[in-house]
């Protein structure tokens, strides 16, 4: 069972995360707006970690989204091919960030009892994630080609990187093992 304070570290990375995406100008506000999910509204008064990452996590990936829409300044037929593509690719990566966040909770829970071979093996799981991820970018990179021009397929990397790197500085906010 995850502890209070793993939960409540993870809840703050995802939350610190959110809140580091730059502004937008008036004009990629205003196509950033059209893209945004509705705010979710509570059916109970009853405050759950569970539930608060989840929607957070959400939250993240809208803002993702939104940061890519303005930035790509794609033509609407380009987008019309685009958004299909990026929507498949955000919830392949999704599933490789929902690993890695489970991961790390698993360490946040045990980082100060493991093991020599349970630390490797976080470790090798670690690597095998991140693996995972670039299969997924490497997978989907043929088919961005197909919706977007070279260069634009580059840059659309270039900033899913830069976001990427700033989930993972958040997420190198853990304590590290002591020897």
């Amino acid at each position: 069972m995850q502890t209070k304070a793993a939960k409540l570290f993870l809840f703050g990375v995802i939350a610190l995360a959110v809140s580091t995406s730059r502004p937008l100008s008036a004009q990629q506000a205003a196509t950033a707006k059209q893209l945004k999910a509705p705010t979710p509204v509570y059916q109970d008064t009853q405050w759950s970690a569970d539930e608060d990452a989840q929607l957070l996590k959400k939250d993240l990936r809208s803002q993702k989204k939104q940061i890519v829409a303005a930035n790509m300044d794609l033509t609407d037929t380009e987008a019309e091919k685009f958004w299909p593509v990026y929507d498949r690719y955000s919830a392949d990566t999704a599933k490789v960030y929902d690993t890695k966040i489970a991961l790390l909770q698993e360490y946040l829970e045990n980082y100060q009892t493991m093991s020599g071979d349970q630390a490797e093996s976080y470790l090798r799981r670690r690597a095998a994630v991140e693996q995972d991820m670039m299969q997924v970018r490497l997978d989907y990179l043929p088919k961005f080609r197909k919706v977007l021009t070279g260069r634009e397929a580059a840059l659309f990397y270039q900033i899913d990187w830069r976001l990427d790197l700033m989930i993972n500085l958040q997420l190198a906010q853990a304590p590290v093992i002591n020897p």
